[in-house]
């Protein structure tokens, strides 16, 4: 049964600053002669390691709201630089939109279940991305958005 992750993107700002990170890593792989492939590395392997690969995504956090999600195409035990164990995830590297969801802080990754996993946004992009996210929060509130 398929089964999604989500994770906090901590210091961006946006989606769209997100990506701009993740081309960036990816040029520099490219520069450097590694293989191409855009990765997050995080300290624990999911137990549910099939799950995850049966169609799962990761759902990033960003600035307290759920707004993108990616496919995760590996999972790959690897070292950190100190050689401590961890595990890359290997990501899609086709950013989705996803319906905003307020989302509290954590630590981590944690599984999150299909049934509750937000929808993509229709068309890629939604209204509430071109307004700054306070006068978003008070156009929610409202019923607005």
């Amino acid at each position: 049964m398929t089964v999604h992750l989500i994770k906090l993107s901590v210091g961006v700002d946006d989606v769209d600053h997100l990506a701009r990170i993740q081309a960036k890593r990816l040029a520099d792989a490219r520069r450097q002669g590694a293989a191409p492939e855009l990765k997050h590395v995080t300290r624990h392997m999911p137990r549910r390691v099939d799950d995850v690969l049966d169609g799962g995504s990761i759902y990033w956090v960003i600035k307290g709201f759920i707004r993108a999600r990616q496919r995760i195409v590996g999972l790959r035990r690897v070292n950190r630089d100190d050689g401590t164990p961890a595990c890359a995830l290997v990501l899609d590297p086709t950013l989705v939109r996803t319906e905003r969801r307020s989302f509290r802080p954590f630590q981590g990754w944690r599984y999150l279940a299909l049934e509750r996993a937000p929808k993509d946004a229709p068309g890629g992009r939604r209204a509430e991305d071109e307004v700054p996210e306070k006068m978003a929060a008070e156009l929610r509130q409202l019923g607005l958005l």
